[in-house]
């Protein structure tokens, strides 16, 4: 079964492994020491027969362990550190700013230790994240009518040549070509099991992604190419709108999505997505299940192509379709984040009840440049 707990055995392999897909859901106590821990805690391994399993961190206390210093089991999974967070606000209230390595030093944090968290974090530094800020706003200005130059000096680059470069790496088009050009945004948000990306446009959102997903770059290309726009980093209503309801689903208060969608796909897999809809929080279904729910009980294997191209994860829940035998089968964000939500809409299934609107809603599978708000119902 999905659900049974694993075998005190299996919790060990996954504590020598550091296995995130049990962060969160288990613990170990260390009778050796009197500290409980996460699963993927740093700290030294202690032996089999050292080691207690519980299923929450009450339980860990109640039986007389303390919390590891290390690893904080009572802090959220998954939270940023300290000093992430207090400079992705920082960023937030001055997105125009031309960061330098001597600011974060003025704000009392160490430059190395910031550029590892959010090397480690992102997959980028600080600094080059305000980097794209910058030109993400620059570019906003290009696609206003503003000049080269004026959208050159206000990003803060002093070479016309290196300026031109950076966005076209940005947005795969030169400066002079943005001109009157539709600009979606994108923009981090955090979330407990690592940050996620978001693509929206004035009205609707087109992409929800865990950083990591390899077809990332292949989704951002084709909403390009059917949008005609060009993406900046920013935020627009829709990106605060996920950002607020995402909360609400990991601390588990509701698993209803109000925002606007706009995946692009073909009326297949808008028919596929359409069926996700409709499995409830709390459970799964298996492939050949989806297929006979839209009617299509031969198109198993165009099912499952369809779940796989799913632009929008979590809100679209592709990750709610199992392996007939009710094994976990493949998902692009890690099969240790299916088990994590699955797990999560498992135990508050019975707290929340779900609004489920249809995706065939959305008038067409393109749509381009900002979206009408009449054409996108959600």
């Amino acid at each position: 079964m999905l659900f049974q707990r694993p075998s005190d055995d299996t919790l060990y392999d996954a504590l020598i492994a550091r296995d995130p897909g049990y962060d969160g859901f288990a613990y170990v106590g260390v009778t050796s020491t009197g500290i409980f821990c996460r699963l993927t805690c740093a700290a030294r391994k202690p032996k089999r027969e050292n080691v207690r399993f519980f299923d929450t961190t009450a339980e860990c206390l109640h039986a007389g362990f303390r919390p590891c210093l290390r690893c904080r089991p009572m802090m959220g999974s998954g939270a940023p550190e300290p000093h992430v967070s207090a400079l992705l606000e920082a960023l937030e209230r001055e997105p125009e700013r031309r960061w330098l390595e001597t600011d974060i030093v003025a704000l009392g944090f160490d430059a190395s230790t910031v550029r590892r968290a959010f090397k480690r974090r992102f997959g980028m530094s600080f600094l080059e994240m305000a980097r794209l800020r910058r030109l993400g706003q620059a570019a906003e200005r290009l696609a206003s009518g503003d000049s080269v130059v004026d959208a050159q000096v206000d990003a803060g680059f002093d070479s016309g040549s290196g300026f031109r470069a950076a966005v076209a790496r940005l947005l795969g088009e030169a400066p002079a070509k943005l001109r009157g050009k539709t600009m979606l945004k994108a923009d981090w948000i955090e979330t407990p099991i690592g940050p996620m990306i978001a693509i929206a446009d004035l009205h609707a959102l087109h992409i929800l992604e865990f950083l990591e997903r390899k077809a990332l770059a292949t989704e951002v290309r084709k909403l390009q190419a059917v949008t005609g726009s060009a993406i900046a980093f920013g935020r627009s209503a829709p990106i605060d709108q996920i950002e607020a309801e995402l909360g609400a689903y990991f601390v588990g208060k509701s698993a209803e999505f109000a925002t606007r969608l706009a995946p692009q796909g073909t009326a297949f897999e808008r028919q596929v997505w359409d069926g996700l809809w409709r499995i409830p929080a709390g459970t799964s279904t298996s492939y050949s299940g989806l297929a006979a729910e839209i009617g299509k009980p031969a198109a198993v294997r165009a099912v499952g192509r369809a779940n796989g191209a799913n632009p929008i994860a979590i809100v679209i829940p592709c990750h709610r379709v199992v392996g007939a035998s009710g094994d976990l089968t493949g998902y692009g964000g890690g099969l240790w984040r299916k088990r994590w939500l699955l797990e999560h809409e498992r135990r508050m299934a019975g707290l929340v009840s779900c609004h489920i609107p249809r995706i065939s809603d959305i008038k067409g599978a393109s749509c381009s440049g900002d979206i009408d708000a009449a054409a996108c119902r959600y």
